[in-house]
């Protein structure tokens, strides 16, 4: 499940609680998950690189080819 944040709800939450520490609590979690989800799409972005170098070494086109059109449609989607 994707969570998502926004300036607003962070400000209406901030409104609704007295206690900076929920804030705080709230503020590290969207920048855990920020942080994690960058993370991984550096592990997809460096497994793809490392499929398409491999179907290069084996001279595998058909594989190249896959793995690069699904290399190229993540790069466009991030």
């Amino acid at each position: 499940m994707e969570k998502k944040y926004s300036y607003t709800e962070f400000m209406k939450s901030i409104g609704r609680s007295t206690s900076s520490a929920h804030a705080e609590k709230l503020l590290n979690e969207i920048y855990m998950d920020l942080f994690l989800k960058r993370l991984h799409r550096e592990q997809i972005r460096e497994r793809l690189n490392g499929l398409v170098n491999q179907s290069l070494d084996n001279r595998d086109e058909s594989a190249f080819l896959a793995y690069s059109n699904e290399l190229l449609k993540f790069e466009e989607c991030n």
